[in-house]
C-alpha cells in the first residue's frame, strides 16, 4: 500500500491549535507552536528560538527534534526519521485494515503506552483531535510523577 504524506499528517485550524495544546501546558509550557500533526496523533512544535519539538503522546514525552525549522524539514526527506516519527508501517496497517480517519480525526490510543497499551493495530481508533489531546494530555499529567507498575484506580478528566 502506498502511503502518503496526507495519511502520515492530518490538518488543523489554527485557531483549535491553543485547544490542542491546552492540556499539554504543564509539559510544553506556553511558548511552543504547533508546527504539524500527525496521524499517529502526536505534536511537532516549535519554539520562539525556531527549536522544534516532538510531543510523543503515548509515552508523554517531548523531546527536541530539530535546531530550526529548517532543520526539521530536512530531517524529513530522510526515510528513517520518517518512519521513527510518523509509524509509517502502523498508518499502513491501520489503512490497510479499513480504519479511514475523517477530517480532525488522528489514531488514537484505546490505552495509551504509558498505561500498558502497545503499537497493535488493536489499540488505535479514529478519534476527534481535540478529544485525543485533551484525555492524552491530562491522563499523562496525572500519572507523570507515579512510579513504574503503579496500579491505577481512577483517572479524573475535567472538560477544557
Amino acid at each position: 500500500m502506498t502511503i502518503t504524506w496526507d495519511d502520515l499528517t492530518v490538518k488543523f485550524d489554527e485557531y483549535s491549535s491553543d485547544r490542542l495544546l491546552h492540556d499539554w501546558t504543564w509539559l510544553i509550557g506556553t511558548d511552543k507552536i504547533l508546527v504539524l500533526v500527525s496521524s499517529i496523533g502526536d505534536m511537532f512544535l516549535r519554539d520562539g528560538t525556531d527549536k522544534v519539538y516532538w510531543l510523543n503522546s503515548g509515552d508523554g514525552t517531548l523531546t527536541q527534534v530539530a535546531e530550526s525549522v529548517d532543520d526539521f524539514k530536512t530531517k524529513l526527506q530522510d526515510p528513517k526519521v520518517v518512519q521513527d516519527w510518523f509509524l509509517v508501517g502502523l498508518i499502513s496497517s491501520l489503512k490497510e485494515e479499513g480504519h479511514k480517519l475523517q477530517s480532525a480525526q488522528v489514531y488514537s490510543y484505546k490505552k495509551l503506552i504509558v498505561l500498558g497499551g502497545d503499537y497493535s493495530t488493536d489499540n488505535f481508533e479514529p478519534t476527534d483531535i481535540e478529544v485525543h489531546f485533551s484525555f492524552a494530555g491530562q491522563i499523562h499529567q496525572q500519572v507523570k510523577d507515579l512510579p513504574p507498575g503503579t496500579k491505577i484506580k481512577a483517572i479524573k478528566f475535567t472538560k477544557s
